[in-house]
């Protein structure tokens, strides 16, 4: 049995096993408990709706690395989904041309990192909480996109928009292509560069960094400003599948990406955690989600279903680092 954990370990990673295992279990239970559950259909329904709260749980993934929280992210996301939107509705609405389309997507990545930015400077540089600060900007940014919007919504886009979040390529939605991409992105940015290695650097000990001559407060930055820039590539999935923006959209994912962060494995006080496992966990999730919408369960009973499924993780958690303790 250890030889058979070390081998798994060594292939997978130790992260791998709990969400693994979660897979295993919804596969497993749903599978039995409907019998259009193991199908295309439902398959295919989780690959179009898991991409734009896979986005913005990556997003919030590089704050937690770093003992922080971005709070920030849903309303970061539709505030750069307004901004894309305001673009094409002042370059002629529905009649909007792709040029139309590609500077309101740099603007709206630049405003995500911009908001990014701000938050950074500020944690960095005054040390204030994350979760203080990130609370502030998702208020501010709220208020800001109510007051613009006055409350309504802002739709009528070009049709070439949407395939980005409706279309496929070789069967694969397109939407979760995207996600993919930024899946391997993070994966390699905290892997392979200097930045993860400050990220998870910080997150282990913030001072410890310090010392060894990081620059902790330039990390910092690049990190809320990343966290920015990818909740704003939520945003422009999210216009495009909706085809419309409005402030609230998405609003239960914030707590749904932190929960999605620690089914991953991640420390939820920083310096440990990896990317493949969030997106099984990801996965896990929507699967979860689909099942019990076949079963005839509503949305609110779902949401009840991942927040004792947090409560249970934590306990399982507790269990498995004390049953670590006692065999060493």
């Amino acid at each position: 049995m250890n030889a058979l954990a070390a081998r798994f370990n060594a292939i997978f990673g130790a992260d791998m096993a709990g969400p693994l295992a979660a897979l295993a279990a919804v596969l497993v239970v749903f599978g039995f408990a409907s019998p259009h559950f193991l199908t295309g259909a439902t398959f295919g329904s989780v690959a179009f709706q898991l991409p734009e709260l896979g986005v913005l749980t990556l997003a919030m993934l590089m704050p937690i690395l770093t003992g922080g929280l971005n709070l920030a992210i849903t309303f970061t996301a539709n505030i750069a989904g307004l901004t894309l939107a305001w673009t094409l509705q002042a370059n002629g609405g529905i009649d909007a041309g792709p040029g139309a389309f590609l500077l309101g997507s740099l603007l709206a990545l630049a405003f995500g990192a911009a908001s990014g930015l701000v938050m950074g400077l500020v944690i960095a540089f005054t040390r204030a909480h994350p979760i203080l600060v990130s609370l502030s900007m998702m208020i501010f940014l709220r208020g800001l996109g109510e007051f613009l919007t006055r409350g309504g919504d802002i739709s009528g886009f070009p049709t070439f928009i949407a395939p980005i979040g409706h279309g496929s390529i070789l069967g694969i939605p397109v939407p979760l292509l995207i996600l993919i991409a930024c899946v391997i992105a993070s994966h390699v940015l905290l892997s392979r560069s200097k930045l993860g290695f400050s990220t998870y650097m910080i997150g282990s000990n913030i001072e410890s960094a310090r010392y060894s001559g990081i620059n902790t407060r330039k990390v910092l930055v690049l990190v809320y400003m990343l966290s920015g820039v990818m909740a704003a590539v939520a945003g422009i999935i999210m216009l495009a599948r909706f085809n419309s923006v409005r402030v609230g959209h998405g609003e239960s994912y914030l707590l749904i990406t932190v929960l999605a962060c620690f089914l991953g494995g991640i420390n939820p006080f920083g310096g440990f955690g990896r990317v493949l496992p969030v997106f099984v966990a990801l996965i896990v999730l929507q699967l979860l989600s689909s099942g019990l919408n076949l079963l005839g369960a509503n949305q609110h009973l779902t949401t009840a279903v991942w927040g004792i499924l947090l409560i249970v993780v934590m306990v399982l958690r507790w269990f498995s680092a004390k049953f670590i303790r006692i065999v060493k």
